[in-house]
């Protein structure tokens, strides 16, 4: 699904990334770990497309697509969706016409997918305009439900959000990525009958993410450097118990 190799990234003249390899075949959803500022969302928006993020070095691949220097909306329409961790407010635009917009020319029931997420009392409007940190990851992920992309990339799903909707939130997310371990609220109740293709890179500082999402591995990025890769919650438990500088010393 994803390859990344030798990737290099700096921002404003400043090193950020260095040297990341990293691959996620099909239907595997990857966890990646570090502390704040090490480097995680400059990776996810890199892999985005977004500007000011530039690529000093290396490649980055998408289902056999040479996507390094793609546009940002080209990247989407092949199948990259993101969720982010502060995603702006835009005035003007209602929320059920920028889901419809997601679809990508697709016939969508905006009405149905929100009612899955508790979220048809905002449809109408603007887009994360007053909303809360639960509401505005719920607006996320309604965009990427219509979106139906191949790679999802979340961006601190837990940030901001309290239990009743991380536990939404976690539900949704495993049935989006085709894991259908629980059926939440009717959402696409055949995805558990189906082949896994659907992948997932899932950035966390706390991990708290781990108890509602099923993953099938861990990185960890520190200081612009990819330096651990095992089973993410032997890594979860590490870090919480020597932290992050300790679990780095363990793979030098």
């Amino acid at each position: 699904m994803l390859i990344i190799e030798e990737l290099s990234v700096e921002v404003g003249g400043k090193p950020i990334l260095n040297q990341i390899n990293m691959e996620i075949p099909d239907g595997e959803t990857h966890i990646l770990f570090g502390p704040n500022g090490s480097g995680k969302t400059s990776l996810m928006m890199t892999i985005i497309g977004f500007s000011g993020y530039k690529v000093t070095h290396g490649k980055i691949t998408f289902q056999g697509e040479d996507i390094t220097y793609m546009p940002v909306h080209e990247r989407a329409r092949l199948g990259v969706g993101v969720s982010f961790q502060r995603p702006p407010t835009i005035n003007g635009l209602k929320t059920k016409d920028l889901v419809a917009l997601c679809a990508r020319n697709k016939p969508v029931d905006v009405d149905s997918l929100a009612d899955m997420l508790n979220f048809k009392g905002f449809l109408e409007r603007d887009v994360n305009r007053n909303f809360s940190g639960g509401e505005i990851k719920r607006s996320e992920l309604l965009q990427l439900m219509a979106q139906e992309p191949e790679l999802v990339l979340l961006d601190e799903p837990e940030s901001g959000v309290d239990l009743e909707n991380i536990v939404l939130l976690g539900e949704v997310v495993n049935t989006l990525l085709e894991r259908g371990v629980k059926q939440p609220r009717g959402i696409l109740p055949h995805a558990h009958l189906k082949k896994r293709t659907k992948s997932a890179l899932v950035i966390t500082h706390t991990g708290h993410i781990l108890d509602y999402i099923t993953a099938d591995r861990g990185q960890v990025l520190y200081n612009g450097n990819l330096c651990c890769s095992r089973n993410a919650r032997e890594i979860l438990k590490w870090i919480r118990e020597y932290g992050y500088e300790e679990c780095v010393r363990c793979t030098m």
